[in-house]
């Protein structure tokens, strides 16, 4: 068996490997970024320390950097994807770190901000929305969006701050700007939950069966900031009336935290819904001093 050194010495005179190495050699010097490193690091680069390092420079050379070569992240070209790298002097030799892109930078912070939204039988396009995508051709709408941006621009954990009850016929994006202001507090790293009501309470009746319902509860009630979709769409019962709505909304009243409703109800209509049972039973709300704490305005 030929020992190494011998074999790289053959290597180094032969003239196809030698065509080879200068090629490479030309290209990688012909990079501009290179250029403007070996520029910056002139002082502290060797000739020896530049042939030594010509592999990791190669390598430097035939990646994108800053994106430019790259259309998505999926698509990204580098070695390890979403990261680019970046050339450093490590000892005698030039080296390379990798950094997030710009790209990758992005995708994670969305990926965090997703962790940040919660939800319990919302629809995937409602968890995307934003203000930017909602028109501005109503003026209750345009009332709704300035309220729900003021709240999220002086949004604090621990300070009170009303909710809003946005009510409005089928269709008119009540539960779209739900998802625009969880996101614009998702941005803030701020965690919100967004819940539609009647497969909610359709939930918890099931849960009676396994006994989660306590524990299922806690999580809502205790949410930074809740938001309730759809208020009024359900078969109400006294039983998810006052044990189940009646203390997430007494829990969130007496620690401060605000609550927002969607509802195809105006408040008096939504009332008269949760004061008659599904037998037609007639009981006052036990909690309609919550509705205190909101800001009460139609969605258009």
């Amino acid at each position: 068996m030929q020992n190494i050194n011998e074999t790289l010495k053959k290597l180094a005179n032969n003239q196809n490997f030698q065509e080879r190495y200068e090629a490479i050699k030309r290209q990688v010097m012909q990079d501009m970024r290179i250029k403007e490193f070996l520029d910056e690091n002139a002082e502290n680069i060797t000739r020896e320390m530049l042939d030594g390092s010509m592999s990791k420079l190669h390598e430097f050379s035939n990646q994108s950097k800053g994106c430019e070569d790259c259309e998505s992240l999926a698509g990204c070209k580098n070695m390890i994807k979403g990261y680019e790298p970046e050339l450093f002097i490590k000892g005698n030799f030039i080296d390379i770190k990798y950094d997030r892109c710009k790209k990758k930078v992005m995708h994670d912070e969305q990926q965090k901000n997703a962790r940040l939204i919660n939800s319990i039988f919302v629809p995937r396009e409602i968890l995307k929305a934003s203000f930017g995508d909602i028109e501005l051709d109503d003026a209750g709408r345009f009332r709704a969006i300035k309220m729900a941006k003021d709240f999220v621009e002086n949004y604090e954990p621990g300070r009170k701050q009303k909710g809003l009850f946005l009510h409005g016929p089928f269709g008119t994006g009540k539960s779209y700007l739900l998802g625009a202001i969880a996101n614009e507090l998702a941005q803030k790293q701020i965690s919100s939950l967004i819940v539609y009501v009647p497969e909610f309470f359709r939930e918890m009746k099931n849960a009676i069966g396994d006994h989660t319902v306590n524990d299922k509860l806690e999580a809502i009630k205790k949410a930074n900031v809740l938001m309730l979709d759809d208020i009024g769409a359900e078969t109400m019962s006294s039983w998810a009336r006052d044990e189940i709505l009646g203390t997430i909304l007494q829990f969130r009243m007496l620690e401060n935290l605000p609550t927002f409703f969607t509802s195809n109800f105006d408040l008096k209509g939504l009332e008269h819904h949760l004061t008659h049972s599904q037998r037609g039973e007639e009981e006052q709300l036990k909690q309609q001093e919550s509705w205190n704490g909101l800001n009460i305005l139609p969605s258009r």
